[in-house]
């Protein structure tokens, strides 16, 4: 059975409990479900053959068991590991203390983009199809990675850094 991970926007501790989210995901009829950190990162087994139909039916779970929902994107942990392998960093020169972020789409971008784009201290690298890899130095109190993607890309998105997809992967 194929292994899977969701990726929920805009979860922390403060707005849903990561028990709440394993029993919604229980309910949906997933197996050996598991929650990775508190920002909204569900891994499970599932025998559903897309993920669309793994996406629409945890959001259809929560509004019914949480009375909300998060915008969810789902991808299979073995293309998760293939990514990891791949490592799309790794042609370029960063700096050691950028930090590494994958942004997730449902479908890929439309329209073609030159890259890298940047603003500030904050690029986008390059993108495989659903999935953009950006690199930023962190600026207190300026989440300036997130303006630029959302800038680029809108607001359908999920990003998580490069450590949590590998800890999502692995789990």
């Amino acid at each position: 059975m194929p292994r899977y991970v969701a990726f929920l926007r805009g979860v922390s501790p403060l707005n849903a409990k990561m028990p709440q989210l394993k029993k919604c995901f229980e309910a949906a009829g997933f197996t050996d479900v598991k929650t990775v950190l508190g920002s909204g990162n569900v891994v499970f087994d599932s025998r559903a053959t897309s993920e669309g139909a793994v996406e629409r039916k945890a959001e259809a779970l929560m509004e019914e068991h949480l009375g909300r929902t998060f915008y969810t994107i789902v991808r299979r942990a073995d293309t998760l590991r293939e990514l990891l392998a791949a490592d799309p960093y790794a042609k370029f020169d960063l700096p050691a203390n950028a930090k590494r972020v994958v942004t997730f789409l449902r479908e890929p971008p439309a329209a073609r983009l030159k890259l890298p784009l940047q603003l500030e201290q904050a690029r986008i690298l390059a993108l495989n199809g659903r999935e953009i890899f950006t690199a930023y130095l962190p600026q207190p109190g300026n989440p300036v990675f997130m303006a630029l993607i959302e800038k680029t890309f809108g607001k359908d998105i999920t990003t998580r850094t490069w450590d949590t997809v590998r800890k999502c992967a692995g789990a």
